[in-house]
């Protein structure tokens, strides 16, 4: 049995881009589907927020595998028990909220990935080898190439440490959280703050340093545009719960326009 590969993090290493979206509310089977289909290349399946079981997050992470898309998880918190079941069930990446410190970084990578990069548990013929036999020592290989480690960076002293942060091995993406980066520095939702801007720049400035890539999470493509101008090479674009609304606010403003006999702008 040979690992499920994860070409979004070969891509990302190589400087190459990746684009997908978030997850916080529709949990179905169909959902990965539905997703790639779309075009999505990965998806990251939020915990932090959403209260979802790991029952769940097993389910569609299955899903997710059948439909030949990366499925990554945010995890409520940085602990090794929060990480560790995702990663088992077949997770081909974490995010990890509030990354603050050198010291958390390093803690992250390591329990991503086995020995000799880190220290993850072993446990084997389950969901992340596909409840498969084979070479352990090969899978564990394949397994750390595989893993894409996604530090959150959203409070002021993210930033202050962010460099050191990207600079450890294991971390691959520095992950701007704008919502709680300006509520942290005192300037909730000014994301034209010159003090925001700046530490958009100095995120980016530390990535670019240590060959990692900037995540962002957009909710048009104006703004992907923008950012993506900014150096940002992994998008989730928008959330799930935003995006149903989006576009059944703008079907069903333009069937009320028909009937009223003043349409709405179609776009």
């Amino acid at each position: 049995m040979v690992i499920r590969a994860n070409p979004i993090r070969s891509r990302l290493i190589e400087g190459g881009y990746a684009y997908g979206t978030m997850a916080m509310e529709f949990f179905t089977p169909g959902l990965p589907g539905t997703l790639a289909q779309a075009g999505a290349e990965f998806v990251i399946f939020d915990m932090e927020h959403s209260g979802v079981s790991i029952s769940t997050i097993k389910t569609v992470i299955a899903a997710s595998h059948g439909a030949s898309l990366a499925p990554l998880v945010r995890v409520p918190a940085a602990h090794y028990h929060l990480i560790a079941p995702v990663l088992d069930a077949g997770a081909h990446g974490i995010m990890v909220p509030m990354v603050e410190n050198v010291e958390q970084a390093r803690s992250i990578a390591e329990w991503c990935r086995y020995r000799p990069e880190g220290k993850r548990g072993l446990a084997f013929g389950i969901g992340h080898d596909e409840y498969s036999g084979g070479d352990v020592v090969k899978k564990m290989a394949e397994e750390n190439a595989r893993t894409l480690v996604i530090a959150l960076i959203e409070t002021m002293s993210g930033i202050a440490n962010v460099d050191k942060i990207m600079a450890v091995p294991g971390i691959d993406i520095g992950w701007l959280g704008h919502f709680d980066l300006t509520n942290s520095m005192g300037i909730t939702g000014q994301f034209d703050h010159p003090d925001f801007l700046k530490a958009v720049d100095r995120l980016v400035a530390a990535c670019t340093k240590h060959g990692k890539a900037a995540g962002f999470l957009p909710s048009s493509p104006e703004m992907a545009r923008d950012w993506m101008a900014k150096g940002f090479r992994c998008l989730a674009y928008g959330v799930d719960v935003g995006l149903i609304q989006a576009s059944l606010s703008s079907g069903i403003a333009a069937m009320r326009g028909f009937h009223t006999g003043r349409p709405a702008e179609l776009g």
